[in-house]
């Protein structure tokens, strides 16, 4: 007689299948099998080349315009946040050669206002794969008025791709080679440093002043960014993390205001300027007897006015 296997108490029950696949649904999870399959094939027949890698890192990190987007810096209360931006990765990625990476929103909750979402990094030769799942509020914070619920889908969709980014970077560094990347990192590092080669320093710095100053930024406020030094003083290095400060300022993820906070006169400064100006005579006091007459003067042995 045949019995029943027991049922194992501790088995966690199936995820429901949804009833229904549509046509579209099938054919782009379809896709998606073949195309990673197809991939995964690619990659193992035409293996990357390490030496043409380097070369090709060498070649873009030279160039300054790259080399400027490269990197970012903002102020976050009484300190520097500095790092490699996605733009650096991204490059990284494309160097190394057969590397897939992404970002999906998995789900939307316009309820309680948030976003799932996952970015991920793979490297088709080594299999090596990072991925990491988090939440997205739909809110943008401000220093003035805190947490701002967003409505707009514009508004939702490129926050979610902002923090979406910072994400990605992190999982294709996961899977880069640690020494790729510092080699890169020191190469852009020389290059915003060094400049545009094609102009002297002098003219470079008076560039970097009248951009800044399109800006709404003084020269004194540069020279009290670059540790007080004058501007006639500035070094490659100084002008490199002026160029990276504008980067920042450009893709929004910092503020002039914030970055140039504006210059505050002490009550000592302004009691100063009060005692170097110079003193002047007391002014005649205004007319007493009205309609902008002064008072009439009396004749001596008279009783009738002037």
């Amino acid at each position: 007689m045949n019995y029943p296997a027991p049922a194992d108490q501790f088995a966690v029950p199936a995820a429901p299948a949804p009833a229904f696949v549509g046509q579209g649904t099938a054919v782009e999870q379809s896709r998606a099998v073949a195309e990673v399959q197809a991939a995964v094939i690619v990659a193992r027949q035409f293996p990357r080349n390490e030496a043409q890698a380097i070369a090709k890192m060498r070649t873009g990190f030279q160039q300054h315009s790259l080399a400027v987007r490269s990197f970012f810096r903002f102020r976050r209360g009484t300190s520097q946040v500095s790092g490699e931006t996605i733009q650096f990765a991204k490059e990284l990625a494309r160097c190394w050669t057969n590397i897939h990476y992404g970002v999906h929103e998995l789900r939307r909750d316009d309820a309680n206002g948030e976003s799932e979402m996952q970015a991920w990094a793979w490297d088709l030769e080594t299999n090596e794969r990072a991925s990491t799942t988090f939440i997205v509020p739909h809110t943008r914070w401000t220093k003035d008025s805190g947490g701002t619920r967003l409505e707009d889908p514009r508004d939702v969709y490129e926050n979610n791709s902002n923090n979406g980014a910072r994400r990605l970077r992190e999982m294709i560094f996961s899977v880069l080679p640690d020494w790729f990347r510092e080699q890169a990192k020191t190469i852009a590092t020389n290059t915003v440093e060094n400049g545009q080669g094609d102009k002297p320093l002098a003219q470079r710095t008076a560039d970097c002043i009248a951009h800044f100053e399109g800006l709404g930024v003084t020269v004194e406020q540069l020279e009290e960014n670059r540790s007080g030094r004058p501007s006639g003083k500035w070094t490659n290095l100084d002008l490199g993390q002026l160029s990276i400060i504008s980067e920042s300022i450009r893709r929004g993820e910092v503020t002039v205001e914030e970055e140039f906070p504006p210059q505050r006169v002490t009550a000592g400064e302004i009691r100063q300027q009060h005692e170097q100006q110079p003193t002047t005579p007391d002014a005649p006091s205004a007319p007493a007897d009205g309609a902008g007459q002064w008072p009439a003067t009396r004749q001596p042995g008279t009783g009738a006015t002037s």
